[in-house]
Order: C-alpha cells, then sequence, then structure tokens
C-alpha cells in the first residue's frame, strides 16, 4: 500500500527498481516512509527476529533467488484503474498465509477430499482482503494441472463490506489474468452467471443470496468458496426448529443453501476472530497472524481503552442492571432460553441507556471528550464512531448533540473548504459533521426513515467517511460499520452498546489502522465492556500477552474513579485526615464513614467507586506512576471503605494494599468508636446488662451503632436458627423489615439535622427485637417443656394461625412433646436423614399421631416437612 514519492523524502534513484528496503523494510518503488514494514520472519514457523538479526532474516526471506522471484512474480499488485503512482507489495504474513492456504485447498478438493479448505486466523486491521487477493492470483495461474481454471467465489455477509471487496477485486482484473470479475447484484444475477458455468471467473457476492430457490449451480470441484467473516452467518450450515403459532418448522442458514448450489467445492474461510463453528465449518486454522503480531510490526497501532461509563450513569442501580446483561450473556446464544433471556436483558439494558438524562450526559460527555481530542493534534484529521445499541437510542443522541453543538448540523464539504483544491472539492458532496448511518426501518417515524436514507445514499456516505477531507468526522452506528469497515483516520470509538466476544474484538479493532500522526487508537467505553474486551482479546490477540495496553488502562479506571470519588465527597471537610494530629485523623475518618452513609444511594455509589478503584490501584501502585497525592487520597477512600465494610459485613477487606500507618490507623479509628468493644466476639451473651447499655449509649455516631446492632441481632438470630428454626425465621423478617426501612432512608423527606433520630428509632427497633428473642429463647422453661419440644411446638402454633383453626395452646404442648418421642425413637440410627424407609415409617406415624390428637389432617405434610427440617437441624449442630 503506498503513495506518491513526493509525500516522503527518499533517494530518487530508488524510483526505478520495483523493490527497494530501507533495512529491514522492502517496498516498492512509490512507496512513502509510512508504508514500509520489515520482513520479520525467513520462514512462517520461525520466530520474529529483531536487531542485526532482522537484516539476515529479510535477506534469507526476501532476497533469497526462489522468494525474490515468487514475490515478484505474484506478490505485487497495481490496480487497473488507479490514476496515481502506487502499487501493493505482500507483508511477510500475507505471503506465508496466500501460499500454505493455496497447498491447504490442493489437499482438500473433492473427490479425494473433504472440500475444507481451511481457516487463515489473521488480526483484524492486518491486510485479510489482499491476502486473499494474492490467493486468487495463486489459485488462478499456479497449479494449472489441478485447478484448471477455477471459479472463485469471494463471500461476504454484509452489504458495506461487499461493497469494499468489490472496489479491490473488480479492479484487479489484469493481475488476476480474468476479464470476468465482478459483484453479483441480485439472486437472479447470481443464478444467470453461476448456473452450469463452464470454468473461470472472480465473483464477490453476500451470502444472503443464496437460499432455497437457488438449488443446484454448478457440480464442479474446481470451484474455490473463500469465506470473509467467517465467524458468522457464514459457518451455519445446520439445521434449527422454528416455532410459531402455526407449528414448528426447520430452517436453516444461509451457508447450507450455499453449499447446496456448489455441492463439490472447496470451502475456506478467512477472520480475525474464528469461533468453534469456524473450524467445523472450514477445517482446522492453516496459518494466524495476531493482534500482538500485528501491533508489534506496526500493520496497526495499539488500542487504548478508557472507561467513562461512570460519567453518565444516573444510579448504582442502573450500573447493576447493566452487570445484570453482562451476567446473562456470558454463553451468548448457546441455547433457545438462553437467547431469549438475553433478549429480555437487552431490552431492559436499552431502557436504561435510553433514558433522556442518560442521553443527556452522554451527549455532553462525548462532545467534550472529542473536542478535547481533536484539540491535541489540530492538524491531523480524527474521525470518530459512536456505537449505540439501538436505532431510537442512536437518532435521540443525534438530536442531543446537535443541540449542544448547532454547528456541527450545517452542512460543507469540508471544515476548511478554501484549504482544498478545485479537484479534491469535486469529490466532496456537502454533510454534516456528525451524521446517523443506519437501514431504514418499516415502521420508523418519517424523521428517522427519511435520515437513513437509500442504499445508495447510505454508499456515499460510506465514500465520504473515507475520504480524509471531508466535513462528515462522527458517525453515529448500530450494526453497520462495526466490523470490517476501514477507515484510517479512524481515532476514536465511543462505544455505549453491550458487546461480547468475537463482535467485540471485530468493533474495537476499526480503530487500530496505520495513519499519519496517529500513534494508537482509543476505544471509550460508556458500557462497561472492559472484562468482555480482556477477555476477547485475550483469545484472538495473542496466546502470551494482551495488543491491549493494561497498565494504561489500570491507570486510566483509577484516575476516572478517583475523581469521581472526590466529586462524591466534595462536600466533606477531610483536610484534617491529610494535615491533622493522629486522633484528628481518626476522627476525620469516622466522621467520613458516617457522612457517606447517611445517604443510601451514596454509600452504595461509594462502596462501588472505591472497589473498582481499589483493583486499578492494586496494579498502578506498584508501578510507580501514581502521585503522593494520589496516593494518600487513595488510601483515605480505602480507609474509610474498610470502616464501612467491617461496620456491615465483616473484616476490613483492604488491609492487604493499605500501607502499616492506614491500616493501624483503620483499626485505630474502629476501635476509638467503642464498637469494637460492643461486638467483641469473646464477650458473654448478657446483651441487656447495664453495662451493655451503657456502652451502647457511649457511641455517639447513630450509623455507626446502628451497623453494630445490626452485626449483634444477626448473630443472635443465627444462633436461635441451630435450635429452633421456624422462630429465628419469624425475627429474621422483623430484622429485615428494619433494615429495609434503613436501605430506603433516602425515600424520606428530612434535613440533615433529624436523620440521627431516625437512625436512632431504628436501633430503638432492634433493641426491641433483640429483648423479645431473648424472651423466646428461655421461654420453654416458663412452659415445664424442653427446647427441643418448644421448636415443635412452634410448629404446631405456626401452622395454626397461618390457616386459622382452632387447637388449643395446651393441646399443642402435649401433642409437641409426643413429637419429641417420636423423633427421638427414629433418629437413633445414625443414617436416619438419608434412609427412605425410615422418614417414610415417621411419616406415618406422624400423620397417624396428629389423626389421634384432633390435629386437623389438611396440614400433614406441612407438618411433616417443618418436623423433618426442624430434626435435620438439630441433627446438624447437636455438636
Amino acid at each position: 500500500m503506498a503513495s506518491s514519492p513526493k509525500t516522503n523524502s527518499k533517494p530518487q534513484l530508488l524510483s526505478y527498481f520495483w523493490l527497494k528496503n530501507i533495512p529491514m523494510s522492502p517496498a516498492t518503488a512509490y512507496t512513502a516512509l509510512t508504508f514500509y514494514y520489515a520482513w520479520n520472519k525467513a520462514n512462517d514457523n520461525e520466530k520474529v527476529s529483531n536487531g542485526i538479526s532482522s537484516l539476515f532474516t529479510m535477506i534469507k526471506g526476501v532476497f533469497a533467488k526462489d522468494r525474490l522471484t515468487a514475490i515478484l512474480r505474484d506478490f505485487i499488485y497495481y490496480p487497473d484503474d488507479s490514476n496515481k503512482e502506487e502499487a501493493i507489495i505482500t507483508r511477510y504474513p500475507q505471503f506465508f498465509a496466500a501460499n500454505k492456504m493455496l497447498a491447504n485447498i490442493k489437499c482438500h478438493m473433492k473427490p479425494n477430499g473433504d472440500g475444507k479448505g481451511g481457516t487463515y486466523f489473521g488480526a483484524t486491521g492486518c491486510g485479510k482482503t489482499y491476502a486473499m487477493l494474492f490467493l486468487s492470483r495463486l489459485l488462478t495461474l499456479r497449479e494449472r494441472e489441478i485447478f484448471n481454471n477455477p471459479t472463485i467465489v469471494i463471500i461476504e455477509d454484509r452489504e458495506d463490506l461487499d461493497t469494499q471487496t468489490s472496489e479491490i477485486f473488480v479492479s484487479s482484473k489484469k493481475y488476476l489474468h480474468d476479464t470476468n470479475v465482478r459483484s453479483i447484484e441480485s439472486r437472479q444475477d447470481l443464478m444467470n452467471e453461476l448456473c452450469n458455468k463452464a470454468s473461470g471467473g472472480v465473483y464477490i457476492t453476500t451470502i444472503q443470496k443464496f437460499c432455497e430457490k437457488t438449488g443446484l449451480l454448478s457440480n464442479r470441484n474446481n470451484i474455490i468458496c473463500i469465506s470473509d467473516e467467517a465467524h458468522r452467518s457464514q459457518s451455519g450450515i445446520g439445521a434449527k426448529l422454528k416455532k410459531t403459532e402455526q407449528g414448528v418448522f426447520t430452517t436453516y442458514g444461509f451457508a447450507k443453501y450455499l453449499r447446496d448450489s456448489f455441492p463439490n467445492a472447496v470451502y475456506c474461510g478467512f477472520t480475525g476472530t474464528p469461533i468453534d463453528e469456524t473450524i467445523a465449518v472450514f477445517g482446522e486454522v492453516v496459518d494466524s497472524y495476531t493482534m500482538k503480531e500485528s501491533t508489534d510490526d506496526g500493520i496497526t497501532v495499539r488500542i487504548a481503552y478508557e472507561p467513562r461509563l461512570a460519567r453518565v450513569i444516573l444510579s448504582d442501580e442502573q450500573a447493576k442492571e447493566i452487570q445484570k446483561y453482562y451476567d446473562k450473556c456470558t454463553d451468548e446464544g448457546a441455547n433457545p432460553e438462553q437467547v431469549e433471556e438475553s433478549k429480555k436483558a437487552m431490552s431492559e439494558m436499552s431502557r436504561i441507556l435510553g433514558h433522556p438524562d442518560v442521553l443527556k450526559r452522554l451527549a455532553k460527555d462525548i462532545v467534550t471528550h472529542y473536542e478535547a481530542l481533536t484539540a491535541q493534534k489540530p492538524e491531523i484529521v480524527q474521525k470518530a464512531m459512536i456505537i449505540c445499541a439501538t436505532r431510537p437510542i442512536a437518532f435521540q443522541l443525534l438530536k442531543e448533540i446537535i443541540d449542544l453543538k448547532p454547528d456541527w448540523n450545517e452542512k460543507k464539504k469540508a471544515e476548511n473548504e478554501a484549504d482544498l483544491t478545485p479537484e479534491q472539492l469535486s469529490k466532496l458532496i456537502p454533510l454534516e459533521k456528525i451524521k446517523m448511518v443506519a437501514t431504514q426501518g418499516e415502521n420508523d417515524e418519517k424523521e428517522l426513515f427519511d435520515l437513513c436514507g437509500t442504499k445508495e445514499y447510505r454508499k456515499m456516505l460510506d465514500k465520504q467517511f473515507k475520504n480524509n477531507d471531508s466535513n462528515f468526522k462522527i458517525a453515529i452506528v448500530v450494526d453497520m460499520w462495526i466490523t470490517g469497515f476501514d477507515v484510517p483516520s479512524l481515532a476514536v470509538m465511543y462505544i455505549d452498546k453491550p458487546l461480547q466476544k468475537h463482535t467485540l474484538v471485530q468493533t474495537i479493532s476499526r480503530v487500530n489502522r496505520v495513519f499519519d500522526g496517529k500513534d494508537k487508537g482509543l476505544v471509550v467505553d460508556y458500557v462497561g465492556i472492559r472484562n468482555d474486551m480482556l477477555e476477547a482479546v485475550k483469545k484472538y490477540g495473542s496466546p502470551h500477552e494482551s495488543p491491549i495496553d493494561e497498565l494504561p488502562i489500570s491507570l486510566a479506571i483509577f484516575r476516572n474513579h478517583l475523581s469521581l470519588l472526590d466529586n462524591l465527597l466534595h462536600d466533606f471537610k477531610a483536610q484534617k485526615f491529610f494535615t491533622g494530629q493522629p486522633l484528628e485523623r481518626l476522627v476525620c475518618l469516622n466522621a467520613a464513614a458516617e457522612y457517606i452513609q447517611i445517604n443510601k444511594e451514596m454509600e452504595t455509589r461509594f462502596m462501588g467507586l472505591s472497589l473498582k478503584m481499589k483493583a486499578a490501584y492494586e496494579i498502578c501502585y506498584p508501578s510507580g506512576e501514581l502521585t503522593d497525592e494520589e496516593t494518600a487520597k487513595a488510601q483515605f477512600y480505602l480507609a474509610i471503605r474498610s470502616i464501612i465494610y467491617k461496620q456491615t459485613k465483616g473484616d476490613a477487606p483492604d488491609a492487604e494494599i493499605m500501607n502499616s500507618v492506614v491500616e493501624k490507623m483503620v483499626q485505630e479509628a474502629i476501635t476509638c468508636t467503642g464498637i469494637e468493644d460492643i461486638v467483641n466476639e469473646e464477650k458473654s451473651d448478657d446483651l441487656f446488662s447495664d453495662e451493655f447499655m451503657k456502652e451502647l449509649d457511649d457511641v455517639k455516631l447513630p450509623i455507626t451503632k446502628f451497623n453494630a446492632l445490626i452485626k449483634l441481632l444477626r448473630k443472635a438470630i443465627s444462633g436461635y436458627g441451630k435450635t429452633n428454626k421456624i422462630k429465628a425465621i419469624e425475627f429474621d423478617k422483623r430484622l429485615k423489615s428494619v433494615v429495609e426501612k434503613y436501605n430506603n432512608r433516602d425515600k424520606l423527606i428530612f434535613t440533615s439535622e433529624v436523620v440521627s433520630d431516625f437512625i436512632n428509632s431504628l436501633s430503638d427497633e432492634l433493641v426491641k427485637i433483640f429483648s423479645e428473642l431473648q424472651n423466646d429463647k428461655s421461654s420453654f422453661e416458663a412452659m415445664g417443656i424442653t427446647y427441643e419440644e418448644k421448636a415443635f411446638y412452634d410448629i404446631l402454633v405456626k401452622v395454626r394461625d397461618e390457616h386459622v383453626f382452632e387447637y388449643e395452646d395446651e393441646k399443642c404442648i402435649v401433642l409437641a412433646k409426643k413429637i419429641k418421642e417420636l423423633v427421638d425413637d427414629k433418629v437413633q440410627f445414625a443414617d436416619w436423614s438419608t434412609r427412605v424407609d425410615i422418614k417414610n415409617q415417621l411419616k406415618r406415624d406422624l400423620i397417624l399421631l396428629l389423626y389421634n390428637n384432633g390435629y386437623p389432617p389438611d396440614w400433614n405434610k406441612e407438618v411433616f416437612d417443618k418436623v423433618m427440617e426442624q430434626a435435620e437441624n438439630f441433627k446438624k449442630w447437636e455438636h
């Protein structure tokens, strides 16, 4: 790939040679310095050479006699219609891929082979289309006695890819030595052109043109079908059941109809993201060139990642809903049930992403970010793409952005038309700076329908977006252009659509193309794709190393979340922590923990943000990239997080990443509140002594006191559950009711001055539950029964009260004693709980016992189930 020699200074003598090199990079006579690439392997199975050894690699890899003649003969391509000095010379991965695929296709031709020509796994952006072109020439001109003037069919799965590939192939008739190289326009055109064709021809078509009506086109075995982007619809050859109101139907994918048309053809696949189906349909990977190798060689640029979800999402609840979506889609489309769940999750996701306030925030953030990005390098063309979840969301986002930037909606040929020549201007069409690109929908409102335009209109937009001079700089898309669409000047991609696996890698790879002045492609994340992205690039990028900058990602996440935490605690006076005396710092920490918990939404948001900051901090801190101020702030927030976590959950989780001074400070801060004393595991169970109540009253932080009581009550209920499951469940429900009031405190309308009164009233409710639980635990003594008999008594009373029938308490006591005797008789065998015969005997005896004692028979099963649960509960905790 080259440009005029005038664009870069180089020795003019070299212009007379068909191949030249600047150690260690071969190129053609016209190649600009930008497009020199190292030939890093002498043979495809060798490791990449660097340093001085790469010079010897190039000499062996390019200038060996057989290799040099092979490159000259088949791997330098001059487009037919080029009106400039332009030639394309193979890169080493394309050279090896084309030759290896040729050999594999030859081995797998029918009738002796299985028709699976193999899979080429080439990193997105590494030039797979040219690799297919080089392979097509080899198929056409070499091994003629085997291939015998083959017909080559290039299969795409989208119109835009069909157009893009056609532009290259149709301009290659001289190179391919075939005048019949063209794009198939329709299903009828497909049948007219290829039905019983004797030989030859190179055709580019979409797979959707093959259908049940197409039928058999040719039985020849020298038809080579090359599927581009072979990870999608091109691998669907199996049958599927479709259930409708009319019945269940068997349906097939387009790939099956393609094979019906050419049953003896050889099928090979080219993809940057092979999936299991790819290998099954096209055969094993014949050659590969990963994202890591591509970026190392400079064929593509590295991808940088910037998370900005927290800047546009409205609440933690929305963040949770987004996470639910990812959880439901971890095994995308594995079976019909999962597909249905995925659809439901996507529907909920779209509701969140399409929220008017979210879209306003998103529009504002994109405008701010893009203007800042382009201001850094105003002389460089930096195009942008915004990926939206649905067409209505995309349309609404476009309107929000235009409201903020009306000038972006003005039609112009170029940003600065005066800087362009008449020839350059003649290739441009007046367009807005930002456009939505999508197909028309039958149910679209008129404004959206007209905006999307016809197929020809979208082709025009495609051409204009690829023109660096055009005023059209920002494209808003949903499905179009996110895979197989090459625009080297595309500098940034804003992702507001959940993407996974191969689709995610294909999409983010749009920004990895080499372009003058572009040192990286930027992916800006508004939907939390980071984990899926890292998992996907690990699979498709390299077996050992991610091609995405991990430390910069973590630094970006850390600084982004540190900034959000700063904003969250903007009104809290934290200066004493950083400059005060030790006791002042402790008081400040406790005050901060109290401040955050006054508001439930703030507490949830703080814990979520600090958790993400913590994960990034663990990666960043050892690198030495953080400033002293960043480290101090991070330690402050982690200390607060630990205090809240210990109050509400258990042990402080962050001790291992806090420095020793702050770690000790957290412990001292917790201790100085008096809470540590109150919840001490070693203390006696006498929780309502005068001493205990005095300690409780001494705690001056109402939320801290409330959290302590919650922990104590949960512990007490858990302990009671070991002996009386039914009553423990009742007390737990009461506890949950109080906690729910606390969690819903944001919905109440009160001033900050009376928050403590509200929290203290909840604490009083907890103390009351405590007192009643203690009384219930000892009530069996006054009833003249054992605690085990009391547990069975509570079962009988609960069933009676729930179903509203009469049965005196005294009768319940008598019956409970008899149930205890019955159970004791059965559980004397060590394995009673696993023996069906003993359980069945117990059930029969219990039903008879209930009947003889006048307990209504309607509820026999319910009583038995609860008795069994309680008996097993006793067994579980008897030791």
